[in-house]
C-alpha cells in the first residue's frame, strides 16, 4: 500500500485526501498494535505498512500516543458521553437501558479488535491517556447506575444492589468483544436488539408486581406492592386445609 507524499502548502481541496489518508495511517496503526501491542510498534513499522517514508508519516501524525489518543477517543470516551446523553434523557428506565445497551453492545461488535486492543493497552497507556480512560469508564458505570436506580425507585426494577447490577450489565455487553464474529448469522444489529432484550428480561419487575402510577421515591407505590404480597397471603392462608 502506497499513499501519497504531502506537499508543504494545503488548500481546502486537499484535504480531503488528507483526511483520508489520516484514516488509513489510523486503521494501519490499530491493527499493528492489535498484532505487536503498542510497545511493540513503531512509527517506522506503520510508515511501512502505508508504503511512506518516516518523515512523510510526520506530516500527517507527530507520534504514537496521538494514534492512541484517538482510539481511546472512539472506544471510551464517545460512549462515555452518548452513555450521559441517554440516562438524562425523559423517558422510562426500561426504555432508557434499552439504549444504553444497544449502544455498547452494537460497539462492542463493530470494533471488537480495537476494543480489546484497549483493554489489553490500559497498562501501556500514557498517564494522561489513562487518566482519561479510567473517567470515561466510570462515566459509563454511572450513567448504567443511575438507569437502574431510576427503575428500582420507580418499580419497573426489581430490587437489586444498583452498582453490582450494572456492572454486570456493562460486563455483558463488554464480552460480545471476545465471542462475536462478523461472518456469523447475526449482524452487529441484531447482536445488540437481542441484548438489549434479554438485560431488560434480567432486571424488569414482573408484570404483576408493578405498581400501577409508578414515580421516583413515591411510598404510595411501595405500599401498592405490599398490598399485592398481603392479598396474596390472605388468600393462602384462606384457601389452606385446616389442621385441626
Amino acid at each position: 500500500m502506497s499513499a501519497p507524499e504531502p506537499t508543504s502548502d494545503e488548500t481546502p481541496a486537499r484535504r480531503p485526501r488528507r483526511e483520508l489518508v489520516e484514516a488509513q495511517i489510523y486503521e494501519q496503526a490499530t491493527r499493528l498494535f492489535a498484532e505487536r501491542g503498542f510497545a511493540g510498534t513503531s512509527l517506522q513499522d506503520i510508515a511501512d505498512a502505508m508504503g511512506m517514508t518516516r518523515p512523510s508519516l510526520y506530516y500527517y501524525v507527530k507520534n504514537k500516543d496521538q494514534l492512541l489518543a484517538r482510539l481511546v477517543t472512539e472506544i471510551t470516551e464517545a460512549p462515555a458521553a452518548a452513555t450521559e446523553e441517554i440516562a438524562a434523557r425523559e423517558l422510562d428506565a426500561v426504555t432508557k437501558l434499552g439504549e444504553l445497551v444497544r449502544l455498547i453492545a452494537g460497539q462492542q461488535a463493530r470494533h471488537a479488535a480495537r476494543f480489546q486492543l484497549v483493554i489489553r493497552s490500559e497498562s501501556e497507556l500514557p498517564d494522561d491517556l489513562a487518566v482519561a480512560h479510567q473517567a470515561a469508564k466510570r462515566r459509563v458505570l454511572d450513567g448504567f447506575a443511575r438507569v437502574v436506580d431510576q427503575g428500582i425507585r420507580s418499580g419497573e426494577f426489581r430490587p437489586r444492589e444498583v452498582r453490582t447490577t450494572a456492572l454486570a450489565l456493562i460486563g455483558m455487553c463488554n464480552w460480545i468483544a471476545w465471542w462475536y464474529r462478523p461472518s456469523g448469522a447475526q449482524s452487529p444489529e441484531d447482536v445488540a436488539d437481542q441484548m438489549a432484550e434479554m438485560a431488560v428480561a434480567m432486571v424488569a419487575q414482573a408484570p404483576d408486581r408493578l405498581p400501577e402510577t409508578p414515580r421516583p421515591d413515591d411510598p404510595a407505590a411501595a405500599l401498592s406492592l405490599l398490598r399485592q404480597d398481603l392479598d396474596y397471603l390472605e388468600r393462602i392462608i384462606a384457601t389452606s386445609p385446616s389442621k385441626d
